[in-house]
């Protein structure tokens, strides 16, 4: 007899089963359960299963795909440009010959060359990839890590989003909260590489005592009691949050253990290479390690309107070298079976040089990588036509990657927030999770 017992508590969403319970029925179609509800049980597992993350490796000013990740070896020179494309563990899977250390690694990366939506403008992209919901330059929707931190809570002692050095930034900073409100801000790290590195709040100027930090919080606190008179607002409440969150962060072993770099033997420092990219990628894996929910690590540059090539001979393998070693770390550390790795920009490049030797935007074709929390390594998803113009086959938009994201943390994509107003707003208006991705 069929044993359907599956022993749940009454829930308003299809969550709260294990994987037993889902082999005694045998499927998923039996039970008429989607992957995204799948994904979203295991995500919200109890007990003390560690809970997943997300790292964003985020490449602003948009990565050339024909340069690195949907080489066109057979297209006119103007187009294929001056790589050469290498073999990888992959069997017949190619990339540019810059990324030697990431070919070894591609047997746990899913490789999606079909990233596409229609928008070449810088902001306007970085917002809406950063999001998932397309909106204006200026940031009407928060960035997936607000929304997470806004969805998990502040658990411990360290900020539930954290961007490394910063959020992305081209004439202003992208990627924020919007009608969240400024308690759902990331906290912003500074460079992991500078000559000794220091976050701010976290690794105080002087010795402060528990005793001399408590007489200081009293003495903020007789300062504010003016303010607190006020009618309470979202800048006030931000402000006082953001305050004693520091103060905690300043007194906590576990926090300034977090950012202290020093602490990481000099070997593992250069597996990752001695640059901002490469200890960003460090930094952020130990963060992911301490409980962090959602990192980005922003990694500009890559606007490449003329010299494309001399411009790519140093970014290439700053990024290979620490991509590689961040994968590898994660995968040795058991880290990757609970968090998605996921490596994008804005936008590709435009197919063909420009009369500077550059690639201008191009919003209609870009690769993408994913890695861990069950991806298929070794996938290839998605495909652009000859000349890397236009996506032929599996595009995958903006709201799609935002959907996978969500859905890997149990958060519903379609849940309402609130405005300040209270006007009701769905966290993503359209996009499925790419359920191809998945093992």
């Amino acid at each position: 007899m069929l044993d359907i017992s599956l022993s749940r508590t009454p829930r308003e969403r299809c969550d709260g089963f294990s994987r037993r319970d889902f082999l005694r029925i045998g499927t998923l179609g039996a039970l008429g359960l989607t992957l995204p509800s799948l994904l979203r049980s295991e995500a919200q597992a109890g007990g003390s299963a560690r809970k997943r993350s997300i790292l964003l490796l985020y490449l602003g000013g948009g990565l050339s795909h024909h340069d690195s990740f949907d080489l066109k070896p057979e297209a006119p020179e103007e187009i294929r440009g001056k790589y050469k494309p290498i073999a990888t563990v992959v069997p017949d899977l190619r990339i540019g010959e810059l990324l030697p250390r990431t070919a070894q690694i591609m047997d746990r990366v899913a490789l999606v060359r079909s990233g596409a939506h229609n928008n070449d403008h810088h902001e306007t992209a970085t917002n809406w990839v950063l999001c998932g919901r397309f909106g204006s330059a200026f940031g009407d929707y928060p960035a997936m890590g607000a929304v997470v931190a806004h969805e998990t809570g502040f658990t411990g002692t360290l900020p539930p989003y954290v961007a490394i050095p910063n959020n992305p930034s081209f004439t202003w900073e992208l990627g924020r909260s919007a009608y969240l409100g400024g308690r759902y801000e990331s906290f912003k790290t500074g460079d992991p590489n500078a000559k000794g590195f220091q976050v701010r709040d976290v690794s105080p100027a002087e010795t402060v005592t528990a005793t001399r930090a408590r007489r200081r919080q009293n003495l903020l606190q007789a300062v504010d009691r003016l303010a607190r008179e006020v009618e309470e607002n979202d800048q006030l409440a931000t402000y006082d949050e953001f305050r004693q969150r520091a103060a905690t962060m300043i007194l906590s072993s576990e926090a300034r253990n977090a950012f202290a770099m020093d602490r990481e033997p000099e070997r593992v420092r250069e597996r990752y290479g001695r640059t901002t990219f490469g200890q960003s990628c460090l930094l952020g894996r130990r963060l992911i390690e301490r409980g962090v929910r959602f990192v980005t690590v922003n990694y500009g540059g890559w606007d490449h309107h003329a010299k494309i090539f001399e411009s790519l001979d140093r970014k290439l393998p700053e990024f290979d070298r620490g991509f590689s070693a961040l994968i590898t770390d994660m995968h040795t550390r058991g880290l990757l079976e609970n968090t998605l790795v996921l490596v994008m920009g804005e936008f590709g490049r435009t197919p063909k040089l420009n009369k500077d030797k550059g690639r201008d935007h191009w919003g209609p074709a870009a690769s993408l990588l994913f890695a861990g929390c069950g991806v298929k390594g070794g996938l290839v998803l998605g495909q652009t036509d000859k000349q890397g113009a236009y996506v032929t086959r599996r595009p995958v938009a903006p709201a799609d990657v935002a959907c996978t994201v969500y859905e890997t943390l149990g958060i519903d994509p379609r849940k309402q927030l609130h405005s300040p107003d209270g006007r009701p707003i769905e966290i993503l208006d359209k996009g499925e999770t790419v359920k191809e991705l998945f093992a």
